[in-house]
């Protein structure tokens, strides 16, 4: 199986839970989690962003297999650059295309 998670919010709780929620789906014993992925768009961006809260965190997450996308367009919007990002964060030109395309892979998705 393979899950999206989708950062949107800039609430940080959301924050919090989702990448919570990728370490439990890492942490299964079934075998069943093949990959999980995690889209940030708008101001969920700033969970995934060098220097913040989450950065010791996500980059834990990355280095275990988690694949992290940060939308380009959220980054132009925000004057952030893709160097403003935890590094192993891949850049995506629409967090809302890439959504639709995982989804569309198989991806079971979920929002905080």
């Amino acid at each position: 199986m393979q899950t999206l998670i989708h950062l949107i919010s800039e609430d940080e709780t959301e924050h919090e839970t989702a990448l919570a929620v990728a370490e439990n789906l890492l942490a299964d014993e079934s075998g069943s989690i093949d990959d999980v992925a995690v889209v940030a768009q708008s101001k969920g961006i700033e969970a995934v962003t060098a220097g913040g809260k989450h950065e010791e965190q996500v980059q834990s997450l990355i280095n275990d297999g988690v694949s992290f996308k940060g939308c380009s367009n959220t980054l132009e919007m925000m004057d952030l650059d893709e160097s403003d990002l935890v590094d192993g964060v891949e850049t995506v030109p629409e967090g809302a295309v890439e959504v639709t395309k995982l989804e569309n892979e198989g991806y079971a998705y979920l929002r905080p």
